[in-house]
């Protein structure tokens, strides 16, 4: 059976740590962040 290629998209969007867990960016903290207030974006 031939090798599987990396899944470029998850690729970019995750990262292996020293230890081999993989760590990711939170969802709704990249813009559109003026008109939420401060006390939700902590939540975030």
């Amino acid at each position: 059976m031939p090798k599987l290629k990396t899944h470029k998209g998850a690729a970019k969007r995750f990262k292996k740590t020293g230890s081999g867990k993989f760590v990711r960016a939170k969802a709704f903290k990249q813009h559109i962040l003026t008109s939420k207030p401060r006390s939700r974006k902590r939540g975030l």
